[in-house]
């Protein structure tokens, strides 16, 4: 039997096979041959490949998003074919007499590279286009599976960790649960699991090897273990894990229907975090009261260019239907720190968490945050869609927002595009300056949502990303259960709810506090929801009194 201990972040059991993440390398050797013209047949093969790929993406995306992202896969095939980018790649081959990787890669990265230094802005843009159909065709070429899962049967998919731009990329229907060497508890691999609703295990290290791909595992996503080859005790005990978590489910599956409210009265709202329109029939399934946290930088994060005005409107439309009259709450574009997207141009930070990012990058570019509040405010003619900003730290700022948002609003009516005039505008209090004011910032918006992972990172001065902190991460710390309470004692003497959106919300543990502080609404992944439920549902709020604070 072999045991490997991680860090539980994402509860629940479940076996396997193995696999590991598949990503094109970026240290593509030079590698030479002799035979150019059965390297120039691999680069056909690829690039027919390749095509099929992007026509069938175009389509699935005409489906399913619209026309305009259809559009650029459709452009991206044409690229496959471009004349001048493939003869680059051939006189590449030729020249250096070279595999067809390193020809690809070298081509690719020259012809971006022409591309980028073009005075025209389109052209300009299109620098981020090639650098994807070759992305495209060096996994064709070194047989790396698209999606970055190469089976056909669900697994238990290892990685060293995911970026946000991977994650959303991956067939979801083929996960079990997820094993990574490093991330953390706030990472979004872990974000991603418990979404979904299933196991994952990070900090695993270097005991995580290649040399266990295609082995059956046991993971255990509370303990933290993954166990290959059980003898017959630990089987055992992994089984009966098993027979109390499909218990647990169906004792959950009781709480559908009910309503989240406490033994003496008191109703807490059980909103649902989600990453993109495909995490919705998760909300319904578990019976989210609504959504408060749509992080829709996902948009930017899956795209080559900025996303359109038509193509998130779109997005933020499907959502706000599909959840027919409850509150949608949408973030805005929370850019920057550890989610990084190539077209943005940002300069490189020493510390990127405290640097140009979220409502920062929006109001030093106006016109990529008008493009997306006016997707915004379209999409509210649709459902109950409320606007919410990240990362305030001053009243300046939400005034500034504000004035974008009556921007918008004008150009809307001299166009005559209907939108929801009352649509509620909300901040993410998740730095220590907007504790501090909070009394400021609650006369200028509609609701408060707090954001813990990155509140604890900035009252506590640690990294939330970092594997390796332990207990000096401990969204438990009285600063933390202080800031909140400032926070909501601020939020109702303005008369606005405050809500909180971070991981700390699902914590069972502090349902009590939550309660003594005052907070109106916990945002969840949706897999947590039924839990909470239970827990409110078996609570007396006139219980919970400030002593449980600890301060």
């Amino acid at each position: 039997m072999t045991l490997l201990q991680g860090k539980g972040v994402s509860k629940g059991v479940t076996s396997g096979p193995i696999c590991f993440f598949q990503r094109p390398g970026n240290d593509i050797a030079k590698v030479s041959v002799s035979d150019i013209e059965a390297e120039k047949a691999r680069i056909r093969e690829a690039q027919e490949k390749s095509m099929a790929q992007l026509e069938a993406l175009a389509d699935k995306a005409r489906e399913e998003t619209g026309e305009d992202t259809a559009i650029l896969f459709e452009t991206h095939a044409m690229f496959v074919e471009d004349d001048d980018y493939v003869d680059t790649i051939l006189s590449t081959l030729e020249d250096e007499e070279c595999c067809a990787e390193y020809a690809v890669k070298v081509a690719g990265e020259q012809f971006s590279a022409m591309m980028a230094a073009m005075e025209d802005e389109y052209l300009r843009a299109r620098a981020a286009d090639i650098k994807d159909v070759t992305r495209c065709i060096l996994n064709n070429l070194m047989g790396i599976a698209d999606g970055g899962i190469d089976s056909d049967v669900p697994v238990i998919l290892a990685a060293d960790d995911l970026a946000p731009s991977e994650t959303l990329q991956l067939d979801k229907s083929k996960i079990l649960g997820f094993i990574t060497q490093g991330g953390s508890g706030n990472s979004h691999t872990a974000i991603l699991a418990r979404t979904m609703g299933i196991p994952a295990i990070c900090a695993l290290g270097d005991s995580l090897t290649k040399e266990y791909e295609g082995r059956v595992a046991y993971i255990d996503g509370a303990a933290g273990t993954v166990t290959l080859d059980p003898d017959e005790q630990a089987l055992a005990a992994y089984e009966e894990k098993a027979r109390k978590q499909a218990e647990l489910r169906a004792l959950m599956d009781e709480m559908r229907g009910k309503e989240d409210v406490t033994l003496d009265g008191r109703e807490m709202m059980v909103y649902c975090n989600i990453g993109s329109p495909d995490d919705v029939p998760a909300v319904l399934q578990n019976d989210g009261q609504g959504i408060g946290l749509f992080r829709s930088e996902f948009l930017y994060l899956a795209a080559s260019d900025y996303p359109s005005e038509d193509e998130q409107f779109k997005a933020y439309k499907k959502v706000a239907e599909a959840m027919g009259g409850k509150r949608v709450v949408i973030r805005t574009l929370d850019i920057g720190a550890d989610k990084q997207v190539a077209y943005f141009n940002l300069q490189k930070e020493e510390n990127p968490a405290m640097g140009v990012r979220a409502i920062r990058i929006c109001l030093n570019r106006p016109e990529v945050f008008r493009t997306q509040l006016r997707a915004l405010y379209r999409a509210s003619a649709y459902g109950k869609v409320a606007i919410m900003f990240p990362m305030i730290t001053s009243v300046w700022e939400v005034r500034e927002c504000k004035k974008a948002c009556q921007a918008v609003m004008t150009e809307l009516d001299a166009e005559g595009i209907p939108y929801n005039r009352d649509t509620e505008i909300g901040i993410m209090v998740e730095t220590p300056a907007s504790v501090f004011i909070a009394d400021a910032l609650a006369k200028e918006v509609d609701f408060f949502s707090v954001g813990t992972n990155d509140l604890t990172q900035y009252t506590l001065a640690c990294d939330r990303q970092a594997s390796d902190l332990g207990r000096f991460f401990d969204p438990h710390h009285p600063a933390e259960l202080r800031a909140l309470k400032i926070a909501a004692d601020a939020a109702h003497a303005a008369g606005i709810w405050i809500g909180i959106c971070g991981e700390l919300g699902a914590d069972l543990s502090l349902l009590e506090t939550f309660l003594a502080i005052g907070i109106d609404e916990l945002s969840v992944s949706p897999s947590s929801v039924l839990p909470l439920r239970a827990k409110i549902r078996q609570t007396t709020a006139g219980t919970c009194t400030a002593e449980l604070l600890d301060c």
